[in-house]
């Protein structure tokens, strides 16, 4: 009888301790780790994906400094002449502004190495250049996906202003720039001025936009120093930065781009220098070559803007597309582009600029298989790279022609997964965990109570909101839901009760006097407004 017995006393202690790890378990798991403890956090160091050698950024170097020099920039605003002339710059028979290397190489030195996104809160400011990775948004669809419908309709002023509020409550978003065009307003000024209010209103995350005209540039300037307290405070804490596609390849300038381009300089606004080339099309089918045009033409633009004021913040913003050659569309999911963005991405750094490239671009038209393995493989390069800005990298669909609210849920797993990557793993002394080992060995047999598990349970594993990691018969009994399903169920609610109030509805109602403001008021302003 006591042989019997000992095994079941020997059973009964085992359950005890399971019973309190358990309760350790909830608390820990209830409990938010610090910023710095947690699993993933912005701007994680990374660079160690290489798909050049030094030879071969230097080659790519040299021959983006050639073009400059040897065919040069077309079409160039009477500041850029006027400010290169003296450094050696000279405008040749064909209208053609040459940059001697010397003026390029200037502007390198110059530029500035790393700077500030501001975010309303300081904890949501990114730190752009060095080793720093942040994963956002961009774009200009024209297109919202409908999930319910499973149909596109025509991309409206609410609908940037709702990305915003969606993007604002997923923590592997870092920025939020405008990813869809107000179609509904056709006037240049609604247009700039709504998009540039719908992305401040929308977030506390650092936001950016596009402009059509300058004089829209510094009207939403003088927004935006409303909001912060007075004139040239934007510049003081700029939260905006812009997407500037400058240049319309091969190498010559867009003349109204160009011009906005001088009126972000002259405010203090920070600037995604944009060459968005398409290889195949509007650049060789070499990649090579389309690299090195890239380069050159955003070479072209990091020069005139720092002659026109010396560090100005910038970012080098290679966005080399690809053709699929059979029909001349664009791929923007293809492994082509994924190695184009890793190599503008490491080129950048080589140069020691802060860099921004565009990644997440599914050719995919709903939230499927395709859309998964095209951004994840794109991302995911991209990221080990070490490109400072991860542009487009949640809620794009079809070539960039659509976007979609559960597309930036389902994303935002996505980029949490790949930062995690990005982030590695500790080796040393306490993580390589030998004598947990032998205690485990020696005593309970596994590793689940033990005070390691529970204490890394936040801060080395990371866990999905919408992603389902159940086992076939539970997902049966839940309900069988795709990830899609889901995600909408997330967008529904975020939408239903998530209004981001840091803009005060005093404020605000200046700012409707003051500019035209093609977007109803929303949440507690409305409340305000109607009181």
């Amino acid at each position: 009888m006591a042989d019997t017995d000992a095994p079941s006393d020997a059973a009964e202690a085992p359950r005890r301790r399971r019973g309190g790890g358990r309760a350790g378990r909830i608390a820990i798991r209830e409990a938010v780790p610090e910023a710095d403890r947690r699993p993933v956090r912005p701007g994680l160091p990374a660079g160690r994906f290489k798909p050049l050698t030094d030879a071969d950024m230097q080659q790519v170097f040299e021959t983006a400094l050639s073009l400059l020099e040897d065919i040069g920039m077309g079409e160039p605003l009477d500041e850029f002449v006027e400010a290169a002339t003296p450094l050696g710059g000279w405008v040749d028979d064909n209208g053609r502004l040459r940059l001697p290397r010397g003026i390029v190489e200037r502007a390198i030195s110059t530029a500035a190495k790393e700077w500030i996104w501001h975010g309303f809160d300081d904890d949501q400011s990114v730190h752009v250049g060095g080793e720093h990775v942040y994963f956002g948004t961009s774009g200009a669809a024209v297109l919202m996906y409908d999930h319910v419908t499973g149909t596109f309709r025509h991309s409206v002023a609410q609908d940037v202003y709702d990305c915003g509020r969606l993007v604002d409550t997923l923590d592997n978003l870092h920025f939020y720039v405008r990813t869809v065009v107000a179609r509904d307003l056709p006037e240049t000024r609604d247009l700039d001025i709504t998009t540039a209010y719908a992305v401040m209103c929308s977030t506390t995350k650092p936001g950016g936009s596009s402009w059509f005209d300058p004089r829209w540039v510094y009207e939403s300037v003088e927004m935006f120093d409303l909001v912060l307290g007075g004139p040239g405070e934007f510049a003081k804490r700029p939260f905006m930065a812009a997407n500037n596609t400058f240049v319309v390849p091969p190498l010559r300038f867009a003349h109204d781009s160009a011009r906005c381009l001088v009126a972000q300089v002259r405010t203090g606004m920070p600037i995604n220098l944009l060459s968005a080339l398409q290889a195949g099309a509007t650049a060789p089918a070499a990649l090579g070559g389309a690299l090195a045009q890239a380069l050159a033409e955003c070479l072209g633009g990091l020069t005139f803007v720092n002659l026109l004021s010396p560090g100005h913040p910038c970012l080098l913003g290679l966005w080399p597309f690809v053709s699929d050659l059979r029909t001349g569309a664009m791929s923007g999911g293809s492994g082509e582009e994924g190695i184009l963005n890793a190599a503008a991405a490491q080129v950048g750094h080589w140069l020691g600029l802060p860099t921004g490239v565009a990644a997440g671009m599914t050719d995919s038209k709903v939230n499927d298989a395709q859309a998964g393995y095209e951004k994840g493989l794109n991302v995911g390069l991209a990221a080990h790279a070490g490109a400072n800005i991860v542009y487009e990298s949640a809620g794009m669909l079809a070539s960039l022609l659509a976007c979609s609210h559960e597309a930036l849920v389902i994303d935002n797993d996505m980029l949490g997964a790949i930062n995690r990557t990005v982030r590695g793993i500790e080796v040393n002394a306490d993580t390589l965990s030998a004598d947990l080992i032998a205690e485990v060995i020696a005593g309970p047999g596994h590793f689940l109570g033990s005070t390691q598990t529970l204490e890394l349970m936040e801060t080395e594993y990371l866990y999905p909101l919408v992603s389902n990691r159940d086992t076939p018969e539970d997902w049966a009994d839940a309900g069988s839901r795709a990830a899609h399903d889901v995600a909408h169920d997330r967008v529904t609610a975020t939408l239903a009760d998530h209004w981001p109030s840091h803009i005060s509805p005093t404020v605000d109602a200046v700012i409707r006097d003051a500019f035209p403001i093609s977007l109803s008021p929303q949440g507690p302003v409305a409340s305000a407004a109607a009181s």
